[in-house]
């Protein structure tokens, strides 16, 4: 039902009413909010004054009881984690207005809807963000949907039928920030480029007869536009930035918890600026556009340092840029936090303990195999301790370890160095990553005389390992005399605690999806309904899965020239390994992930006994 009165949609009465009904707040609680309401009214007056002043603008939208509420973030009545927070509140008028209410996803909004239906001025004036067009309806979001005059005055100007959706104040004039400063960041910088210039990074080449200026990467606009992606990188929590060049297009993509997102399309005559720009702050040769280049950026992200890895690739319509967020918080992590179950980080805790020998963490790229490995460095890490690390290139700098990267031009490589490492008196040496006969081999001698070695290998298991050992060429009494143990990880993205909701499904379903939990009758599973806080899409951040192999004496006996890899891993299993699948369904019945993730991230393996 509209509010009472329409000029007043949200007056103190009304909306605690409605929060009181829904369970938000209890009786209390409104009166508590009701009267500190003046005090916290007139600080919201002052920011406001304060932030409209240096922007130059006027928002009409006086402070209301809601914004008081969202202020003081008092516990929800309801029981679920966290305060009462601003989508909260009008989600529950929406419902009472019979309005849609929709938490905004910027990855899915079109730059061009947002930026060209209304002027800028007059969207942060009267806080109407357009978000859509569909068969010449324009749905605008706005959070007073009864300002009928503004509506109106949307529709004649566009000349199209307008339907509203309720959203949070907060968020309308973020994005309308966001929005319209990137998109006049870029419009400036395409007008700067010369229109009759043809892209030579195109390798379907063209003749060009004349020469344009490109862009300069030191252009203002150009700046602002190449800071703006990297804060929207951190808001959004991506770990990879790609900047792709297409025909007519730049596509920027970004990772958020192991999905590619498209975030926009930019017109193709600002890509070399953009390119050069990332160039220039990673210290990487902005001339050379014929070969790969890999470069790092530091940066401050909320006072904490984060670096970033960047990586160029000559691809068929021009340089390809794909930036890692070496996030530390992400990257540094306390062991008990990965993700181990409690008997695997055991295993794995006594894996690290042992004065000498190899120990491996496999899997694909992106299953967190760094994470991982930093985290164990960190535990055994002690003034008493020469910890020594060869990577290429080095992801993050720790002052407790001593970090060698790999350099090939000069010589460098993870075979060579390690003969030198040898000589630093090292206790605990980690190997990015053991990709040759030649690093597998310093390996096991640095194992053999008595040093801890950690390195990563790319197979699918941990039993596959072994193989992957012989493949390279070690001798099987090398890794007889040396392995400790193999981890293999996947990541699984972890339902968002803030909408997890239960659900039964039958274990019948369950096994004809590819899920065998071994039960009986109905199964309690667990989603995520979307909410705000995981951008609706019922995940917010990820776990790992392991596989913790020991390797035990009957494996030790069991590697040879001709090790039948099936024999090993059935063995393993007999001693209690629990497998990639086995460790994701434990997951997915402790209500940490989906089963569609589990059936997304791992693969089904029947094992004959």
């Amino acid at each position: 039902m509209p509010p009472t009165d329409l000029n007043e949609p949200f007056a103190p009465k009304d909306v605690c009413r409605a929060l009181i009904k829904h369970k938000l707040l209890t009786t209390d609680q409104a009166k508590q909010i009701l009267v500190r309401r003046e005090k916290v009214t007139d600080e919201i007056e002052r920011e406001n004054r304060k932030r409209n002043a240096s922007f130059g603008l006027k928002i009409s939208n006086p402070v209301t009881f809601v914004d008081v509420v969202a202020r003081l973030k008092p516990p929800r009545a309801d029981g679920r984690p966290g305060g009462l927070e601003e989508d909260d509140i009008f989600k529950v008028l929406a419902k009472e207005w019979d309005l849609p209410y929709q938490k905004i996803d910027p990855l899915k909004l079109d730059l061009n809807v947002v930026t060209t239906t209304i002027p800028r001025n007059f969207a942060m004036k009267h806080l109407v963000l357009p978000i859509r067009v569909d068969n010449g309806m324009l749905t605008v979001a706005t959070p007073n949907p009864f300002n009928m005059e503004v509506l109106d005055d949307v529709a004649r100007v566009t000349n199209m039928r307008v339907a509203t959706t309720v959203s949070s104040k907060t968020d309308i004039i973020k994005l309308i920030d966001e929005f319209f400063g990137f998109k006049r960041s870029i419009a400036a910088a395409e007008d700067l480029f010369s229109s009759s210039a043809i892209d030579i990074g195109n390798l379907e080449q063209y003749v060009r007869l004349k020469t344009g200026d490109d862009l300069p990467s030191n252009d203002q606009h150009i700046v602002n536009a190449v800071n703006h992606l990297f804060i929207y990188a951190f808001d959004q929590r991506a770990s990879d930035i790609h900047i792709e060049p297409k025909r007519e297009v730049v596509m920027v993509r970004m990772r958020i918890d192991g999905v590619l997102h498209t975030v926009y399309r930019l017109p193709k005559k600002v890509h070399n600026a953009i390119v050069s720009r990332i160039k220039a702050l990673s210290r990487m040769n902005m001339a050379e556009k014929r070969r790969p280049q890999d470069g790092r950026i530091k940066m401050d992200k909320g006072g904490m340092e984060v670096e970033i890895r960047i990586s160029s690739v000559p691809v068929a319509f021009g340089e390809k840029m794909v930036m890692r967020v070496m996030d530390p918080d992400i990257l540094i992590q306390d062991l008990d936090g990965l993700g181990f179950m409690a008997e695997d980080f055991r295993k794995f805790d006594q894996f690290i303990r042992m004065p000498h020998g190899i120990i491996l963490v496999t899997g694909p790229t992106g299953s967190g195999k760094s994470t991982t490995l930093y985290s164990a460095l960190r535990k055994v890490s002690t003034p008493e301790n020469n910890i020594v690390t060869v990577e290429d290139p080095i992801e993050m700098i720790h002052e407790d370890f001593n970090q060698i990267g790999v350099q090939s031009a000069i010589g460098v490589t993870f075979g060579s160095i390690l003969k030198t490492i040898l000589r630093q008196d090292p206790d605990i040496i980690m190997i990015g990553e053991m990709r040759d006969l030649e690093t597998a081999e310093n390996a096991v001698q640095s194992a053999l005389t008595g040093h801890l070695v950690l390195s990563t290998l790319h197979t699918n298991d941990a039993p596959s390992s072994i193989t992957r050992l012989l493949d390279l060429g070690v001798p099987s009494f090398l890794i007889q005399a040396t392995l400790i143990g193999v981890i293999a990880q996947r990541l699984l993205r972890v339902i968002c605690e803030y909408c997890k909701e239960s659900f039964t499904m039958g274990a019948s379903e369950l096994r004809m999806a590819g899920i065998d939990a071994g039960l009986k009758g109905a199964v309690k599973l667990y989603r995520g309904r979307g909410c705000n806080r995981c951008r609706q899409t019922g995940y917010r951040g990820r776990s790992a899965a392991f596989e913790v192999m020991p390797y035990s004496e009957a494996i030790r006996k069991m590697t040879t020239a001709k090790t039948n890899i099936e024999n090993i891993r059935i063995r393993a299993k007999e001693e209690g390994m629990v497998t990639l699948r086995e460790n994701a369904i434990q997951k997915m019945l402790d209500g940490v992930t989906s089963y569609e993730e589990v059936l997304r991230v791992t693969s089904a393996r029947k094992i004959v006994v």
